[in-house]
């Protein structure tokens, strides 16, 4: 009887043994509790923690990627969106992630929800659309900032989409146009100056010397008649002829 009795024990401690032994990988840490109370944070490697009296919790150290579903956000301009974005952490502290909040990952996931809508709704249409790096900084500010408490850093916050409905789309379609055609005029514009101030310069070193001007006539006048389909009848100033009146009526 007494040998039944050895070997049932000898079992009995070499399954309490077996369950006893686990190892964990280089990614995880293993929270340990003692009766309840927390023991310390153990690993990588073997862990020995003894069943019934020792729990121990698996954490996992690599960097979770949460997608963040489609969140309806009102503008400042009172401009309705609907935009989603993908958030990036890891768990820093595994005592914190374990104690502090029952599941960590639905935690950060509702609280980057909210804080996705609060960022955004401070910000007008126009800044959705041409600063979203600020605004990825802004929400992952916040969002590392509140998860310190449950031992949680978060890394990267990036805005994937912002969608629009068609009659925003139109109207967005419609200012980009008219914002092409204010730029068309303006670079017009400022060309016309700039060839104005160019033919005031011209007419300033052109009337300078009269011969200068005689010589821009010719030129003219050469340029016309290389076309031979087209009859031009140009009058011929009196200026262009006094220096040869002149050059006649004087004595040798």
């Amino acid at each position: 009887m007494m040998t039944y009795v050895l070997v049932a024990v000898a079992v009995l401690f070499a399954v309490l043994v077996i369950n006893a032994i686990n190892i964990l990988r280089e990614y995880e840490r293993g929270v340990v509790f003692t009766l309840g109370r927390y023991a310390g944070t153990k690993g990588p490697g073997l862990i020995i923690v003894w069943p019934i009296v020792q729990q121990m919790v698996r954490v996992d150290l690599r960097t979770i990627v949460l997608d963040v579903p489609k969140q309806d956000v009102i503008s400042r301009d009172n401009v309705s969106v609907k935009v989603n974005a993908v958030v990036y952490f890891r768990i820093v502290d595994p005592a914190k992630a374990i104690i502090q909040v029952a599941n960590p990952f639905e935690a950060t996931s509702q609280l980057a929800q909210t804080t996705l809508r609060s960022v955004l709704g401070q910000h007008e249409l126009d800044e959705m659309l041409t600063e979203r790096d600020r605004l990825n900084a802004d929400v992952q500010k916040i969002l590392d900032s509140s998860t310190d408490a449950w031992g949680i850093k978060v890394s990267h916050v990036e805005i994937k989409h912002i969608d629009l409905d068609e009659t925003m789309i139109r109207a967005i379609a419609k200012q980009a146009e008219a914002e092409r055609t204010r730029r068309a005029k303006i670079i017009h514009a400022e060309g016309e100056k700039q060839a104005a101030a160019m033919l005031v310069e011209a007419a300033k070193l052109l009337g300078a010397d009269p011969r200068a001007i005689q010589l821009r006539y010719m030129q003219t006048l050469t340029e016309l008649g290389s076309d031979r389909s087209t009859t031009i009848v140009f009058p011929m100033p009196m200026d262009l002829l006094s220096p040869f009146v002149k050059k006649l009526g004087a004595p040798d």
